[in-house]
This record gives C-alpha cells, structure tokens and sequence, in this order.
C-alpha cells in the first residue's frame, strides 16, 4: 500500500470567536497549504466536515465551495462531509483513502460556527447527531421533560449515564473525573490555540455548577469556534508523520457506546502493526473528562477501572506512560463539531514532528486519535481511530 503522510497542517485559535465560517476554513486551509509548501492549484482533491453550517450558518449542500472560492482551488473537486462530532476524521478517512488511489496532495478541512447567540438553536443542531424517532424516549429515560432536558443537551444527559456506570461500577470516583479535567485544564494553558487557558484545581472542577449527574460544568466540553486543516500526500519519500491506519466505522445498534470504540480499536492496531500500550501520545474524544478514563480503557491503554487511578498518579500527563490530550482535549482546547478530528491531528502531527514546543511529550515516535459522532441505539453513530508515527 502507498505509503501516506501528513505534509502540513494548519489550525485557527479556538474559541468564541468574532468570525464566520468563511473566514475560519481560509485561516486553517491556507497555514496547511503553506506548512506544506504548496499552492491552491497544486491540490488533487479536498474533503471539508461541517456539522453545523446549515442550522446556524444559513449554508446548506455546497459549503466547502462556498467558503473556499476565494482561495485558488480552480476546479479541483470539493467534497462536503457532514457525519456529526466525527466529521473531521471523515474527512482525515477520505483523504486517505483518496491518496491511497493516487490522488495527492489531498485536504482535510474542518471548521465550525458555534457561537451565534442562540444557544437553543445550537443546543437544536448538537442533538440531530441523535436519530429523530429516539430523542422523545431519551428525555422520558434521562428524566427530562417536555421543555427539553435538565442537562440542557441531550448528549451530556448520555454522557452523565456513563459516568454513573463508572462509579457504581467502581471503575473511577468522582475526584479522578476532576483530576482528568485539571489536567487537560493544565495542558491547554500551554496551548495557544486552545480555547479555555485558565489553570484549575480538583475543588474548583468538584465545586463547579452541576450540568447533568455527577458532572460539573468543568468538567464538561463548551461550544467552541474554530478550524483544522492537514494536507495529506502520497509519496516514497518519508516527508512527515506517516498515517499507519486509519479506521473508520458506523455503528447499528447492535454494540454499546464504548463496546464499538474497542472493537473499532482493535481494528485500528491490527492494521497499523502498533499496540495500544506502545502509543506514546493519544488524543480522545473527551466530551468530558470522566469520558476521558472511559475511552482509555475502550481503547486498552488501560485496564478497566485502571485509568483514573493512572490520571491521578500522573501517568497520563508529561512524564508519564502515555500523554493524553497534550493539546486540552475537547474539555480544555474545545470542541468545534466538525472540525474537532482535525485538531486532534493537528496536535498529533506537531507532536511527531517535535513542534510543540511547551507541551512537546518525550518520546512522540507513535501516535493515536479517537473522534466519535452521534449515538444511535447506545451504539457510536460513527467512530474514526487513526495511527500515526514518524
């Protein structure tokens, strides 16, 4: 097979931020392009994930050519990927695999518009990552009521129904979710990008405002403005972080959440000749941070039950046995729907490179990400697992 590599990536700041779509997706497009050393017209293909463009952003269908005319692609095809909170590692899919045909260099864009003043039409977006016919049940099962649900988002209503399995199972405590938010807390304030910089402490994440369950409002991702982009090439030559896998899934009902996270895992690890426990650098989709511990143990970096206990004794930090959202995460660098994926490998690609400065992990020879979307049935509406290494 070709082998596949990251040839330039390019990121905005993250946050609420005073720009549109358009302005976004050319930021992040044109630092790829130039980390890369390429121009518009040398572009095969591009693939650009959005989730949220056509509720809050009045652009529906063509996005990708609506916000990138003005950047010198001429007709290279533009494909549009709308696939939830994984829509960035869709498209990071697409790219691969369209490289792998022999289309090189290829785009990967995410970008997202989240802030627009009407929290209830962004709340309204969020949840059509939940089939129609489900959510009338999922607010009678969660408790909530006619008026919507008492978390003010469905998926944290879902994700405090995993956290509560983590502590009556007696697989984390609440004290080890707060350490995983002050840790991503710690690593985004050696992020510039990241949208939340502030340093915390475990009282301060355990004494914020309740959001749903066992969760705190520290505890929990934030709506989040912000763009990724990441050129991908085929080449003999060995010019950046190679991708050794990439996996992508849907998920049908038929496994739980976490059940398809490893079973899609496994997939990714047989595929790139990398074991979970060999990764030195991994980037979760921590929706929040008890999710956080939940993901590492789906992923077999660590046993069930085992990651909170690691995150305390600051084994999943600098230093430790695996660094885990060297970037925030989602809790701390933030959570741009579609464009989330692709800042993860963003970060993952300047950590293999040695570019990332104060939060630069020893070693980062392998690296991993997970970026989820949807849930269906209790099943992950879509999951994509990619392997890198230099």
């Amino acid at each position: 097979m070709t082998t596949v590599t990251v040839t330039g990536v390019g990121m905005t700041r993250h946050g609420r931020l005073d720009c549109g779509p358009r302005q976004l997706a050319s930021e992040a497009i044109c630092s790829a392009l130039a980390d890369a050393e390429i121009q518009g017209r040398d572009v095969g293909m591009v693939f650009v994930s959005n989730a949220l463009g056509e509720t809050l952003c009045d652009q529906a269908s063509i996005r990708g050519q609506s916000w990138l005319r003005e950047l010198g692609l001429g007709t290279t095809p533009i494909v549009n990927i709308e696939n939830a909170c994984a829509g960035g590692a869709s498209a990071l899919h697409m790219a691969w695999l369209a490289a792998n045909a022999g289309v090189s260099p290829v785009v990967a864009l995410g970008v997202e518009k989240m802030w627009t003043g009407d929290r209830a039409l962004t709340l309204k977006g969020i949840e059509g990552s939940l089939p129609e016919e489900d959510r009338p049940g999922l607010r009678v099962q969660l408790g909530d009521g006619d008026d919507g649900p008492r978390s003010g988002s469905l998926f944290m209503a879902l994700n405090a129904a995993w956290a509560r399995r983590q502590l009556e199972k007696g697989w984390a405590t609440i004290k080890q979710f707060a350490a995983a938010a002050v840790k991503a807390r710690r690593h985004g304030s050696l992020n510039p990008f990241a949208q939340h910089r502030d340093k915390l402490t475990v009282d301060e994440v355990l004494n914020s405002p309740p959001v749903a369950g066992p969760l705190t409002r520290l505890m929990c991702s934030s709506f989040t403005d912000g763009a990724s982009a990441a050129v991908i090439s085929a080449s003999d030559a060995h010019t950046g972080p190679r991708v050794m896998s990439s996996v992508l899934a849907s998920g049908d009902g038929t496994l739980e959440y976490h059940d398809r996270l490893r079973a899609t895992a496994v997939h990714a690890w047989e595929q790139s000749g990398i074991g979970p426990r060999d990764v030195d650098v991994v980037e979760v989709h921590d929706a929040t941070s008890a999710e956080e511990l939940y993901a590492l143990e789906s992923l077999d970096m660590f046993d069930l039950g085992d990651a909170g206990a690691a995150t305390e004794r600051g084994e999943t930090t600098f230093g430790g046995r695996v660094v885990v959202n060297p970037s925030g995460g989602l809790v701390a660098r933030g959570h741009p729907l579609g464009a989330t994926g692709l800042a993860q490998l963003v970060e993952l690609v300047l950590q293999l490179r040695g570019d990332a400065g104060d939060r630069q992990a020893q070693p980062a020879r392998t690296a991993a990400m997970v970026n989820t979307g949807g849930i269906v049935a209790d099943d992950a509406a879509s999951i994509g697992v990619h392997v890198l290494a230099t």
